[in-house]
């Protein structure tokens, strides 16, 4: 029982270090922001978050 335990907060250790690495290892690290409005790629297609779609079809009377 205390194996498995040891076991588990060892991958626990090691899964929050390789989530950290940027953060931690960068001199300005920080998380990338996993919001759609803030991916290039995204606006690139049109695409955005669905409160801002709701707004839009509010404001133009098409909300459904």
């Amino acid at each position: 029982m205390f194996v498995t335990l040891l076991y588990t907060l060892l991958i626990i250790a090691i899964a929050m270090l390789l989530l950290g690495v940027r953060v931690l290892f960068r001199k300005d690290g920080e998380f990338q922001s996993q919001h759609i409005s803030d991916s290039a790629y995204l606006k690139s297609k049109g695409i955005h978050c669905v409160i801002d779609q709701d707004k839009e079809a509010r404001r133009e009377n098409r909300a459904y």
